[in-house]
């Protein structure tokens, strides 16, 4: 692959209105497979790292996302954005990376390639059946054993606190976000890390779509962003209804004033 078929292929994922370049240094880096400058808006791809086409496209979707994600700073700023200094992988950064990558699986110009490594696929089955999920239900376990040491602490005088700081040698937060998540209906086979996740929002429906998107293949980051996005879309409809509220009620204070000073005029 050269510049311009990379480049090429990346724009069928998105379209971008800032041109960029896209240059193969034709080196071996040991500290990074690529890199996006957002001053000048060049992706450079040590090229001389990958041992596919494939590894090569998984990074030059990476830096593009940069570019992308520059772009829309830069439209949000009026093009004053300081793109350089801030954050670079941040979750909005994960979360466009993979929904980027699930269009390139779609048109055939990316895979994973489970399916061409049967070892793997077969370990991984092991993984997700005998750790994550397995995991998950020893955690559920684990918070009713906690809830009922809370009981028993209780009915014995002892304070729980204690009981976990110095008895169990267990962080407070980390016994009390076990305890929640047994309370919570959650599906151990999404794993511990993801039923953390899951168990902070606080709508049950909302809740069960996240464990469903985990469940379909959705990564963790990108979960969260789309629980973040309409979390704000709720917020941003919360906002306009109060100052809708507080408009109409304007409204009528100032519609009765007037027919008070019109009615004053008309006896004058």
């Amino acid at each position: 692959m050269n510049n311009d078929a990379i480049k090429e292929l990346l724009l069928k994922l998105e379209e971008t209105s800032i041109d960029f370049t896209v240059t193969l240094s034709g080196k071996e880096s040991n500290k990074v497979n690529g890199l996006y400058k957002p001053e000048t808006h060049e992706i450079i791809l040590h090229n001389k790292n990958f041992k596919s086409d494939n590894q090569l496209v998984y990074t030059a979707i990476h830096e593009y996302t940069h570019h992308l994600l520059t772009e829309k700073k830069l439209d949000e700023t009026g093009g004053l954005g300081n793109c350089g200094k801030a954050r670079a992988h941040t979750n909005e950064f994960w979360a466009k990376f993979h929904s980027l990558l699930e269009i390139a699986e779609k048109q055939g110009i990316y895979v994973i390639g489970l399916e061409d490594a049967p070892e793997l696929a077969a370990l991984t089955d092991d993984i997700k059946k005998n750790y994550l999920e397995k995991n998950g239900t020893l955690m559920l376990e684990f918070g009713k054993k906690l809830a009922e040491a809370h009981k028993l602490c209780e009915q014995a005088n002892i304070r729980y606190e204690d009981y976990i700081d110095r008895v169990l040698q267990l962080p407070r937060t980390t016994a009390k976000t076990i305890t929640k998540i047994s309370t919570e209906n959650l599906n151990p086979a999404v794993g511990f890390e993801n039923m953390k996740m899951i168990s902070r929002i606080s709508d049950a429906q909302k809740r069960n779509e996240a464990e469903q998107q985990i469940l379909s293949g959705k990564s963790p980051d990108t979960v969260r962003s789309m629980m973040v996005k309409k979390s704000q879309e709720v917020d941003v409809k919360t906002r306009l209804e109060k100052e809708k509220s507080r408009l109409e009620k304007t409204i009528s204070q100032l519609t009765s004033r007037l027919e008070m000073v019109n009615e004053s005029l008309s006896n004058l």
